[in-house]
């Protein structure tokens, strides 16, 4: 199994990462040992992107990413993030004013224990700070080696151009999948306008369109338990349409999580989905899926079975949606 590569902007990537996140929160317990045998799989099977976070596991997952990498740093892309700052059910807290950059590169390099990232992404746009604000600081982390490409996420078309402006934006990194398709409109255009790659989250549905799940989240440490489309009516209306998709990828001979990641990986060679899992059988079943090739009837067959204005319920609650797009 070899994974081929993508570029992102001005960096040379495999063509499917792997997030983090997962192994730190959100999604139950984490086991150390499986996660860093889950990274360590991941480089051997020629996977370089990993991305984590100064907020997942408050800080937690970054040490554990660092751990993982240690006597590996030469064969990793390493990607985190900063911008958010707290959590509530009413909604992130979004920092992004010079001071906080500055302060956080260093907190998440010492967790991680290296000398520089390879892509800092600004989490989320700060609505109350110029993003010009945000990303001159960000520059200056380049400038001072300990940063070398710079990113953001869930970031509007007019945020993006804006801070492209300051400083090359390499990567944007936003929800996308079969059931999560909004920058497409905006958003996606603009990036490939300025020659910024896309790095899709949750190209999964987290999990939901492996057809795997088959009930509601019920779990205290579940964060899908909050998400609109987890749950009641919504879960089982939208558990019809991923059977679609089910059937379709057993007459190709694959799963319908692989027919979900290849059909995220078609949508162009600027574009490498980081699918999230803290075990390794998991993780062998989305790389394979790296080197699927669909054609033009299967993209229909495929769209045609799961459309995405089909599924039901907003992909966060009320709270988290405000923080997107900004």
């Amino acid at each position: 199994m070899t994974i081929p590569t993508r570029r992102i902007g001005a960096l040379t990537v495999s063509a499917q990462g792997l997030g983090c996140m997962g192994m730190s929160q959100g999604y139950g317990a984490g086991d150390e040992t499986e996660s860093i045998a889950t990274v360590h799989r991941a480089l051997d099977l020629g996977v370089t992107l990993l991305d984590t976070a100064n907020v997942y596991g408050r800080g937690a997952n970054e040490e554990l990413v660092g751990r993982a990498v240690k006597g590996r740093r030469d064969g990793v892309v390493l990607a985190t993030k900063f911008g958010i700052a707290a959590q509530s059910p009413d909604g992130p807290t979004i920092r992004g004013d010079a001071a906080y950059v500055r302060e956080q590169i260093d907190l998440s390099l010492g967790r991680l224990g290296l000398d520089h990232v390879d892509l800092y992404y600004a989490h989320r746009v700060d609505p109350n700070v110029p993003v010009e604000e945000t990303v001159g600081a960000m520059a200056e982390l380049v400038t001072a080696g300990k940063v070398r490409y710079l990113g953001l996420s869930e970031a509007s078309a007019a945020s993006i151009r804006r801070a492209h402006a300051v400083h090359p934006i390499t990567a944007l990194q936003s929800e996308w999948s079969l059931w999560t398709r909004g920058i497409e409109d905006e958003v996606l255009p603009t990036c490939r306008e300025l020659g910024i790659g896309i790095v899709p989250f949750s190209p999964l549905g987290r999990g939901f369109l492996t057809g795997k799940l088959n009930a509601s989240p019920d779990a205290d440490a579940d964060l899908r338990t909050k998400m609109p489309r987890f749950g009641g009516e919504n879960f089982e209306h939208n558990r019809a349409i991923v059977a679609a998709l089910e059937a379709l990828a057993a007459e190709r001979g694959v799963t319908a999580g692989q027919l979900a990641l290849a059909w995220v990986q078609s949508r162009g060679d600027d574009v490498v989905p980081i699918p999230g899992t803290k075990r390794r059988g998991y993780l062998e079943e989305n790389v394979a899926a790296a080197t699927i090739e669909l054609s033009d009837s299967d993209i229909a067959a495929i769209e045609a079975a799961a459309p995405a204005d089909a599924f039901a319920g907003d992909r966060y609650a009320a709270g988290m949606m405000r923080a997107v797009g900004k």
